[in-house]
């Protein structure tokens, strides 16, 4: 989890593009981040194993 300030830093419009940094709108986290859900990948994992991610399911071989 991202602190607070972290987050709210991140809410700010950066003084140059460059230095915008995705973040998670789940728990803030910057690594990880998959662009075409908008979470990290742990967040992104916890909600595909819940069902709340159409069309998503766990890969078994």
């Amino acid at each position: 989890m991202a602190s607070k300030a972290k987050m709210l830093k991140a809410q700010k419009q950066p003084k140059y593009k460059v230095r915008h940094r995705n973040r998670c709108r789940i728990c803030g986290r910057p690594r990880g981040y998959i662009r075409l859900f908008g979470v990290c990948r742990i967040c992104f994992r916890r909600m595909s194993l819940d069902g709340n991610v159409p069309g998503v399911r766990k890969s078994s071989w």
